[in-house]
C-alpha cells in the first residue's frame, strides 16, 4: 500500500512596503538639503519654515513600519490572525492615513451625524488677491468657515423669514487646488433648509444666489478689515472689479437618505493634498508628474488632457505648507 506524504504549508506574512512610495523616496532623499535651502530658496514665497513640516515628516516616514511597533489581530473563532503596523495618523502629508480619515468621516456622518433630509455642497472660494493672508495667517482658516456657516444662516433666515431656523453645516478647509498650488477655500456639506427650535425641518430647496453671494463677500470683507490684514481702500477697489473672484458653487445635490453619497463627498473633501498615483517616476534629476489640465473655463473630461509636471526632486514647498499644525481646524460641525 503506497504511503501518502501530507506538505504542511506554513503560511507566509508579507508586510505593507511602506517605504516603496516616490514620495517616500523623496522625503529620505532630499529632505535635509530642502531643509536647508529653505530660508534662501522658499521663504519669500511661502513662508517661515514651519516646525511643522519636520515632525510631520518624520512621522511619515515611520507610518506602515512594523519596526515602529504593531498591533496584533487574531479572530477568537477561527484563529486566523494579522498584524497592524502604527499609523502616523498625519494630516495632509501621509495618503494612507488621509483616506482612512476621509473613509471613517463619511461612515459617522452617514450614519451618525446627518439627519435623513436633502443636502448640498457649497464650495465658497475668494479672490487671488486676498489668499495671501491665510498662507501666512492659518488662525484665519478656522474664522473663514465660520463666515461661510453665518452666510448660509442669514441667507437662510432672509429667504424664510425667520431668524430662529438654523441650517445644518458641516465644513472643511481646503488649502490646495488641483496643482497643489494654495488656494485656501471651504467645501460645506449643507442641509437644504433649516432646523425651528422644536427640532422641524423647513425645507428651502433654492435660495437667492446673488445675495448670499454678496453676503459671502462681506463677511470675509469684514473679517480681514478686524484683522488688520486689508483697509477700507483695498475693499472699496475690489468691489469695482468686474469679475470679483468670489464664488459660492452649490450645485451639487444629494438626495435625503443617500449614504453612498455622503460618503463619495466626505472622500473628496477630506482627501490628501497630492496623489501618489499621478507621479510616474522620479530620478536624480527630475520627478515626472501626471496632470490633468482643463481646456476652457469649467472642469469637462471631454475637454481635458493630459500633460507632464517636471520638478526638481525634492519634497514641494507647495505640499510642505500646506502641513497643518495641531490647533489648525478639522472638519466643523456646525448648526
Amino acid at each position: 500500500m503506497p504511503c501518502e506524504v501530507t506538505q504542511v504549508v506554513q503560511k507566509v506574512y508579507h508586510p505593507r512596503e511602506h517605504d516603496s512610495s516616490p514620495f517616500f523616496k523623496v522625503i529620505t532623499s532630499h529632505f535635509e538639503a530642502f531643509e536647508r535651502l529653505y530660508p534662501e530658496r522658499f521663504q519669500g514665497k511661502y513662508g517661515f519654515w514651519r516646525p511643522v513640516i519636520r515632525s510631520s515628516l518624520d512621522k511619515f516616514l515611520k507610518c506602515g513600519d512594523l519596526k515602529e511597533g504593531f498591533a496584533r489581530v487574531r479572530c477568537p473563532d477561527c484563529g486566523e490572525e494579522f498584524f497592524v503596523a502604527y499609523s502616523c495618523r498625519q494630516r495632509s502629508c501621509c495618503p494612507s492615513c488621509d483616506q482612512k480619515r476621509a473613509l471613517l468621516l463619511g461612515i459617522r456622518l452617514a450614519e451618525v451625524i446627518l439627519a435623513p433630509i436633502p443636502h448640498r455642497q457649497w464650495v465658497f472660494t475668494i479672490p487671488k488677491r486676498l489668499r495671501i493672508y491665510f498662507r501666512f495667517d492659518r488662525s484665519l482658516l478656522g474664522k473663514l468657515c465660520r463666515s461661510a456657516y453665518e452666510t448660509v444662516r442669514e441667507a437662510l433666515a432672509a429667504e424664510t423669514g425667520d431668524d430662529i431656523v438654523s441650517p445644518g453645516m458641516i465644513a472643511t478647509v481646503q488649502t490646495f487646488g488641483d496643482l497643489i498650488h494654495w488656494n485656501a477655500h471651504i467645501h460645506a456639506l449643507v442641509s437644504e433648509g433649516g432646523f425651528t427650535e422644536n427640532g422641524h425641518f423647513v425645507r428651502v430647496p433654492e435660495m437667492d444666489k446673488a445675495y448670499y453671494l454678496s453676503l459671502w463677500q462681506d463677511k470675509v470683507f469684514d473679517l480681514l478689515m478686524r484683522e488688520e490684514k486689508i483697509s477700507e481702500d483695498v475693499v472699496r477697489d475690489m468691489r469695482t472689479w468686474k469679475h470679483s473672484g468670489f464664488s459660492i458653487d452649490c450645485s451639487v445635490k444629494i438626495a435625503a437618505g443617500d449614504s453612498e453619497s455622503i460618503k463619495r463627498l466626505a472622500q473628496y473633501i477630506g482627501r490628501c493634498p497630492f496623489s501618489l498615483a499621478r507621479i510616474i517616476s522620479i530620478d536624480q534629476d527630475e520627478i515626472i508628474e501626471r496632470i490633468l489640465k482643463h481646456c476652457g473655463l469649467w472642469k469637462d473630461p471631454l475637454r481635458s488632457r493630459e500633460s507632464e509636471a517636471r520638478s526638481q526632486p525634492r519634497p514641494p514647498p507647495e505640499i510642505c505648507v500646506k502641513f497643518p499644525a495641531l490647533e489648525e481646524p478639522l472638519p466643523d460641525y456646525l448648526c
